[in-house]
């Protein structure tokens, strides 16, 4: 069985992008690309309904160019037990609570066994800064976090998987 790997509506998003003139963000949107043409290989992607949600906002055009890489991604469940953790996050301080959606991601990803989160949100989701306090609560809350990271983390080939 391939590792899930929960795709959290910034990778979207730098897919559907037009090519950046900001050498940080063109940088990254061309490792979100190399990524995406390898994961299927490599990986069961999955989705929530808040990415969903997410990636239909904004320019029609755009937000169909989202949900069109989307289309074919498995969707998972939204438990009850998500909104708890959501809320547990945001009262210990390690997502802010304006930023609830970053939380969201996170908990979906958690209480679905999935076992990485790949963002490009360097803010709330992937910060090293955070992580401690994410993985701590997970585990108060009697979870395994996820793994939280980028596609460029994600660019090897996973160990074990049996390719090369």
């Amino acid at each position: 069985m391939l590792p899930s790997v929960y795709l959290e509506t910034t990778v979207v998003s730098y897919l559907a992008a037009r090519p950046s003139r900001n050498l940080v963000t063109a940088g990254r949107q061309r490792v979100t690309r190399d990524w995406w043409r390898m994961a299927p290989q490599h990986y069961t992607l999955v989705v929530s309904d808040l990415v969903v949600h997410e990636a239909s906002a904004g320019n029609p055009t755009v937000a169909g160019a989202r949900l069109a890489l989307l289309a074919d991604i498995k969707l998972l469940d939204s438990l009850p037990a998500a909104d708890r953790l959501t809320e547990e996050l945001l009262i210990q301080g390690a997502v802010p609570r304006k930023s609830a959606d970053d939380a969201a991601h996170i908990a979906i990803a958690v209480t679905n066994s999935v076992d990485y989160l790949v963002t490009w949100n360097l803010k709330h989701i992937a910060n090293a800064a955070q992580r401690s306090k994410i993985e701590h609560i997970c585990r108060e809350m009697g979870y395994t976090s996820v793994v939280i990271c980028t596609p460029d983390d994600l660019m090897e080939v996973p160990y074990g998987s049996g390719r090369n």
